[in-house]
């Protein structure tokens, strides 16, 4: 069997071929400047068709990862990250790039996780994502929660403070508007009196300066308030953290799970808390998961 993954985001688009009797290969490249939906299309098509070329053999299934919201026939709802798609019928024309291969789409968070508590060798897992957003999900008995039919699992907006700052989807203290990169960022300019860069902020938390320990500490105590409420309900065997933001700072995981640890009710331990393995390939792996699986999510 050949399987082909797809890891689609706002701004780069991600490919992994796997089969049986050919060796992996993986590409990637980023949406066209500006935004158009019909570039964007074009952009796609050459992509997948280089890959076809390449691969030489057809695709039995093929997976998707999506950050968008869809409604029931495939057109997109919203897109935070390619808003110039909404209203775009992405899975129809998803189908027709694959002719006589199963499409299956999922939400990229859902997916990321399967792909981590796979990779873990762990079926109850909480998995979080951090970067310019974040994203997540929660995998129970092996299998996604809520599941499709009700929904994508939308970790970044769980609340955390509800007097907190707002966050791009309109409410106030959700855990993407006091964790993710940008909210730590500029956090951290406000706290040193001007803008600061990630390259900066990770320096001076290295070096301990006290206005970058400020800003982290307070993304990895909304990061364990979220993970402290999710494991009340799903009572996870582990939790990851994962997303590029995380995963460049060494520190950064371990002081969510000392945080975390701190929260934890007598009687009521919180799991390990850990980083997570697959880094930016975790959707991908996630979407060639999804490919293989006889029955869509």
């Amino acid at each position: 069997m050949n399987y082909l993954g797809i890891d689609i985001g706002g701004t780069k688009v991600a490919l992994r071929a796997e089969g049986r009797d050919l060796a992996p290969h993986e590409t990637s490249f980023r949406w066209p400047v500006p935004a158009q939906v019909s570039a964007d299309l074009a952009a796609l098509e050459s992509n997948v068709a280089a890959l076809r070329h390449r691969w030489a053999e057809p695709f039995d299934a093929v997976g998707v990862a999506l950050p968008a919201t869809l409604d029931a026939a495939g057109r997109v709802l919203t897109w935070p990250g390619r808003p110039v798609w909404q209203g775009a019928e992405l899975v129809s024309r998803l189908h027709e790039l694959f002719p006589g291969s199963a499409v299956r789409c999922a939400d990229d968070g859902d997916l990321a996780a399967l792909a981590e508590a796979d990779r873990a060798g762990c079926r109850d897992v909480v998995y979080i994502g951090v970067g310019t957003g974040i994203g997540g999900g929660i995998v129970v008995d092996g299998e996604s929660v809520p599941g499709p039919a009700r929904g994508s699992c939308e970790i970044g907006h769980v609340v955390v403070d509800p007097s907190g700052d707002e966050c791009d989807c309109g409410r106030r203290g959700c855990v993407q508007a006091a964790a993710s990169g940008p909210a730590v960022l500029r956090r951290a300019g406000e706290l040193r009196g001007s803008p600061v860069t990630f390259e900066e902020l990770r320096a001076a938390w290295a070096d301990g300066q006290p206005w970058a320990r400020t800003a982290l500490d307070a993304g990895a105590a909304a990061l364990a308030t979220a993970v402290t409420g999710l494991c009340e309900l799903v009572h996870p065997d582990l939790v990851l953290i994962g997303g590029g933001f995380a995963a460049a700072l060494p520190d950064f995981v371990p002081a969510v799970a000392e945080r975390t640890r701190l929260l934890a009710r007598p009687g009521s331990p919180a799991p390990p808390v850990e980083a997570a393995a697959l880094g930016g390939l975790s959707s991908l792996h996630g979407a060639l998961l999804l490919a293989g699986r006889e029955e869509s999510m």
